[in-house]
């Protein structure tokens, strides 16, 4: 034991004790202990969102004790040794002890153990090797996790290149970890090991990628992680496309949006965009993000007037005003003034329905069809550049349908 956790609300919260003891009333005292993120975040006095569990006992007897207490069960990943307990509606992660047989980059073979060292062995960072059991009290198996935490160093368990040939998507999570944990230099032996490994990420799949990524930019602060990805030759295997530069820097202080943090590593190019967030497979809301942003970007500036921000809201939609000022304003830093005047009109905006269409065409004789859409495009146009005038349409309609004479 090395130390003890203080008075968490999760750790004496009703529900994670009911799961406690169905564990314990099946293992015994000690069979049981929490892992990983939520004591890192306890000792260091972070959030905890989730609560993880390992347990010397098998899948099948964890499931058996769960629902002996009258809690849900939901066998989430049995072949490794995962079952989910729901208590009072919060889901809790509880996984057999483990030791890796074999591993191919991506998934791997594991044998379950009831040896605490071996399971901490297989895990990724000495930080995120830490267990503590119901009462609260501290095992620190590395014998390095806690002083890791404390002083925000992120280093691998033993060997980096083993660990990462083990899974090649720790060379992103080391990066993740380091911009949300890490104080200081990067540590030189597993940088090394990220470089010299990073080719080996081709394995991992689209999702993964993208989900470490997203999580990376999220960070209060990741620009220290991606200048050391970057020159890890890292950010070049996941995103060939990424131009690192001052505007990131500047980005960051700007927005936590780790969309817009995003859209500052891509030159402003929609087909571009549209390609690097499909090879990913991000979201279509943040594709359509990025592209919408890129395409903007040319028509937005940080010293739009009135007139020209409402057109451009209306032709491009808000969000895609919002990221591409945001995108063009850390090229600008200085001009933080003009750029939260244009943000105030297009908060304080709402996008008008033109008031014509089809029906008021026809009443003028106008038969359906690419007549009707080319005197409704010129309508919008002649609309939009005159600044969304409120009344005046049925004229100015006319006045397409019929041009006076002269």
């Amino acid at each position: 034991m090395t130390g003890r956790l203080g008075n968490e609300p999760w750790l004496t919260a009703p529900a994670t004790r009911a799961v406690i003891a169905a564990l314990e009333g099946a293992g015994g005292p000690g069979c049981a202990r929490f892992v990983g993120g939520c004591v890192r975040n306890a000792l260091i006095g972070a959030p905890v969102a989730d609560v993880d569990i390992a347990t010397t006992l098998k899948p099948e007897e964890t499931d058996r004790a769960i629902r002996a207490a009258g809690l849900k069960a939901v066998p989430t990943g049995m072949a490794h040794g995962t079952v989910t307990a729901v208590s009072e509606r919060q889901p809790f992660e509880i996984t057999t002890l483990r030791r890796d047989v074999s591993t191919d980059g991506r998934n791997a073979t594991v044998a379950f153990t009831d040896d605490w060292a071996e399971d901490a062995a297989r895990r990724d960072f000495r930080l995120n090797a830490l267990y503590a059991d119901g009462e609260g009290r501290v095992f620190d198996p590395t014998g390095e996790g806690v002083a890791d935490a404390a002083a925000g160093r992120i280093v691998f368990v033993g060997d980096p290149e083993t660990r990462i040939r083990e899974d090649y998507l720790r060379i992103l999570r080391f990066f993740r970890f380091f911009a949300w944990y890490g104080r200081g230099e990067p540590d030189a032996a597993a940088l090394a090991a990220c470089r010299a490994l990073a080719p080996g990420m081709m394995r991992l799949s689209a999702e993964r990628v993208s989900k470490e990524l997203m999580t990376l930019l999220a960070a209060p602060d990741p620009r220290l992680a991606v200048t050391a990805m970057v020159e890890a030759g890292v950010l070049a295997q996941i995103l060939p496309e990424a131009v690192h530069g001052p505007r990131f820097d500047v980005v960051v202080g700007l927005s936590p949006d780790p969309v817009i943090r995003l859209m500052t590593l891509f030159p402003a190019d929609g087909d571009l965009a549209r390609a690097a967030a499909t090879r990913l497979r991000l979201p279509n809301a943040t594709r359509d993000r990025l592209v919408a942003a890129a395409v903007a970007a040319p028509v937005v500036g940080l010293m739009m007037s009135g007139p020209e921000v409402r057109a451009a809201v209306y032709r491009h939609g808000a969000r895609a005003v919002i990221d591409a000022l945001h995108r063009n304003w850390a090229a600008e830093p200085e001009a933080g003034d003009a750029a939260r005047h244009v943000l105030a009109l297009v908060a304080g905006w709402r996008r008008p329905v033109m008031p014509v269409g089809g029906r008021e065409l026809a009443r003028l004789g106008v038969e359906p069809g690419p007549e009707t859409g080319r005197l409704l495009k010129a309508f919008e146009d002649g609309w939009i550049a005159d600044d969304f005038p409120a009344d005046g349409h049925a004229e100015r309609l006319a006045a397409l349908v019929s041009p006076p004479r002269g």
